[in-house]
């Protein structure tokens, strides 16, 4: 073996905090038939079409790079995807429904140790919302990240959102986050650096799974609907 290939041998070894994939997390009896899986490059026609179609929808709430000013191909990005779960970094998600991607969920910031936090980040295609599954999408998450075995086993998750962004809103009060504040200039958002309203969950708020709580209807104090 050359230098070379030993060395991308090493880079492409998994770590101790590798994410086990590819993955497929199922929502359970009595949701809806929700899937969320890892991606490939073979979802390349398939998610250039639901942005495209969304791009008026979701324009207002893009994050990016400010410092990076070269894109990536669909290819690279995927490459980049299984680097991120190798190392135990990040993990992307796509949201499937009856066969069809309707949407992205993502778990990124991951660290370990002391914290054992990472952030959750979302969208929908807009003909799919407000049917209860970017909630659901985010219970499942959960349940995967802070209880499954196969998870990362964090402690915290975050989800920060601009405060315009109502529908974002209505997502974390119907999973029962918390509320912990602002974060002042938080984040690039379609072109501006712009504040963020800070929201968690933590294992110990559903010991019994953020998908149980949310289909049981009773996430913290008020109720709530998934509609």
């Amino acid at each position: 073996m050359s230098v070379l290939e030993s060395l991308r041998a090493v880079l492409h070894r998994p770590t101790e905090n590798s994410l086990r994939t590819p993955l497929e997390l199922r929502a359970p009896a009595g949701a809806l038939p929700l899937v969320l899986r890892t991606m490939t490059v073979r979802d390349e026609q398939e998610w250039d079409d639901v942005r495209m179609r969304n791009a008026d929808w979701l324009e207002p709430w893009e994050s990016n790079d400010p410092m990076r000013h070269r894109l990536v191909t669909f290819p690279q990005w995927i490459a980049m995807q299984r680097r991120d779960e190798r190392n135990g970094d990040a993990i992307v998600f796509v949201m499937v429904l009856d066969g069809a991607i309707i949407g992205q969920i993502s778990l990124g910031a991951i660290f370990r140790g002391a914290m054992r936090t990472g952030i959750i980040g979302y969208w929908i295609d807009e003909r799919y919302a407000g049917r209860g599954l970017t909630p659901l999408a985010v219970a499942m998450v959960c349940d995967w990240a802070l209880q499954m075995p196969t998870g990362p086993r964090l402690h915290r998750m975050e989800i920060d959102l601009v405060p315009e962004n109502e529908r974002s809103r209505a997502v974390v009060r119907k999973v029962g986050a918390r509320y912990e504040g602002v974060k002042k200039r938080y984040m690039y958002i379609n072109g501006i650096w712009r504040d963020h309203e800070s929201y968690s969950l933590l294992a110990e708020d559903a010991p019994q799974g953020f998908v149980r709580r949310l289909l049981s209807d009773t996430p913290s104090e008020k109720p709530h609907e998934l509609s």
